[in-house]
């Protein structure tokens, strides 16, 4: 992302006087702080950043951040972010939503704004319920989810954000959760992406969804049940406490990935793939992986820029205005016109 000139920042200073009113307990809370710690680290300007949100729990995030920032109406969030980028390049954009907002009223939204590889970060709060409006099942909700909405469990297969985000050419996709210590070293992988920048963030909805993603979230036993990606390095999880190391190697009889344990700690033996961030055929297969039978892979999945659409839009204005003068004069006069004479009293 653009930080033309980096300045010097606390966390403190990312804080505003507003109350923060998010359920206690919720997991908005701790995202909220990976951010507020994460925009020193970059040496981001509250001046020249904002912060823009669609509607639901997530997308009271502007209120909290002491910078710019623009609380939209549902679903249009990405709409207006690629408007404020278009406007000014060289802000630094950050478009907050939730798996509601972002994925059912706003999916077709977030589809363009990725395919069009706006530059700015994304971070869709996936809690796999609709929490702002009383629990009803969402697009990510799971099979059987019993909800106001789904009271004999939902029988709708949940959407994947990062498969969607990849589907719709993202160049850019990531896994976080709430919690987790590591989630702002994924913000800052995002935000040094020129283009547009996904992140899926698992976030616990303390009173309708309660500890949903504790089977890979919750720490005792976590080595075994995440899979934290670093490119150029094996796609090792597991532990000698947790039953020995284990790692994901290609399947051929798939094709796809497979679990393979690591004996002696030699990966390579085991076929175990190194994570190669521009390789998108291995990053569809690590979004499309069901967890239990594997691991939840998480932190950068993919990271591949390419020209980002704002850029494209200067260029394409540059050369439209090559070599003219700017006259409204002569842009009113241009086409066909007409004069007229006389006045009321004589009249032609």
């Amino acid at each position: 992302m653009n930080a033309p000139v980096k300045i010097e920042t606390t966390l403190k200073d990312w804080e505003t006087d507003q109350e923060v009113r998010w359920c206690p307990g919720c997991g908005d809370y701790a995202i909220l702080k990976a951010v507020q710690r994460t925009l020193p680290q970059i040496g981001a300007d509250p001046a020249n950043t904002v912060f823009i949100s669609g509607i639901g729990c997530s997308s009271r995030f502007p209120y909290y951040i002491e910078s710019y920032g623009f609380h939209t109406i549902h679903g249009r969030a990405p709409a207006v972010a690629t408007g404020a980028k278009l406007a000014n390049p060289d802000l630094d954009v950050w478009l907050v939503t939730g798996d509601g907002d972002g994925l059912s009223i706003g999916g077709n939204h977030m589809m363009h704004v990725l395919r069009r590889n706006v530059d700015m970060q994304i971070m869709l709060f996936n809690n796999e319920i609709y929490g702002l409006t009383k629990g009803q099942a969402s697009p990510t909700s799971r099979e059987g989810t019993r909800s106001p909405s789904s009271p004999l469990g939902s029988v709708d297969h949940p959407a994947n954000p990062c498969a969607f985000a990849l589907g719709s050419g993202a160049r850019f996709v990531a896994r976080g959760f709430d919690v987790s210590k590591k989630l702002p070293d994924v913000l800052v992988a995002a935000h040094a992406h020129k283009g547009a920048a996904f992140i899926e963030i698992f976030q616990n909805c303390i009173v309708y969804n309660k500890d949903v993603f504790d089977d890979f979230a919750a720490p005792k036993g976590a080595e075994e049940r995440q899979l934290w990606l670093e490119n150029g390095e094996p796609m090792l999880f597991g532990s000698e406490k947790t039953g020995g190391v284990k790692g994901l190697a290609l399947d051929a009889a798939g094709p796809g990935l497979k679990v393979v344990t690591v004996e002696d700690d030699d990966w390579q033996a085991a076929g175990v793939v190194v994570h190669d961030v521009t390789n998108r055929i291995i990053a569809h297969m690590l979004a499309e992986l069901p967890f239990g039978p594997f691991p939840m892979p998480l932190g950068v999945l993919y990271d591949d820029p390419r020209p980002t659409f704002e850029a494209a839009v200067a260029e394409e204005r540059r050369r439209a205005s090559e070599g003219k003068v700017a006259s409204l004069a002569k842009l009113l006069a241009k086409g066909q016109t007409w004069t007229v004479d006389g006045t009321a009293a004589d009249p032609i």
